[in-house]
């Protein structure tokens, strides 16, 4: 149990606008452990979509104090991942895994008063799809 915690917590983290790395910790759960595949990658999607849902929070209540010395994202950042979801509109999240560009865009969502089901969905689609690849992957390459 204190593992799959440890794969939550890694998860959440890194989709929050901290740096981590759950792909690493899943690999590593799946190398060095007998649990199941599915429950990890299950574990690693629920950990990731949770901080992504707080990205969400924070692009709600926050979006009026950009420009702040504290605000979470630089200019740049915000400005870029405004524009790819004006322009892709919500199948944008699909890609909300993706480095760099998907914590602020999780964060543009929540701004952009995006609808939550939608956001949930496609958060979870996307996020789901690269753990499901990175076990996958992962497996194969060990034999």
């Amino acid at each position: 149990m204190i593992l799959l915690l440890g794969l939550f917590a890694s998860a959440f983290l890194s989709a929050t606008l901290l740096p981590g790395s759950s792909e690493a910790a899943l690999v590593a759960l799946l190398a060095g452990t007998s649990l199941p595949p599915w429950l990890l990658v299950l574990t690693a999607t629920a950990g990731n979509v949770s901080g992504s849902a707080v990205n969400y929070g924070i692009g709600r209540g926050i979006e009026r104090f950009r420009g702040g010395r504290w605000f979470p994202l630089d200019d740049r950042r915000y400005t870029r991942a405004a524009g790819w979801y004006r322009r892709f509109g919500r199948w944008s999240l699909l890609f909300s895994w993706v480095p760099v560009v998907g914590d602020p865009l999780t964060v543009v969502a929540g701004a952009l008063r995006e609808d939550v089901r939608i956001f949930l969905l496609l958060v979870t689609l996307g996020k789901a799809a690269r753990y499901a690849a990175v076990a996958g992957l992962a497996r194969a390459w060990a034999g």
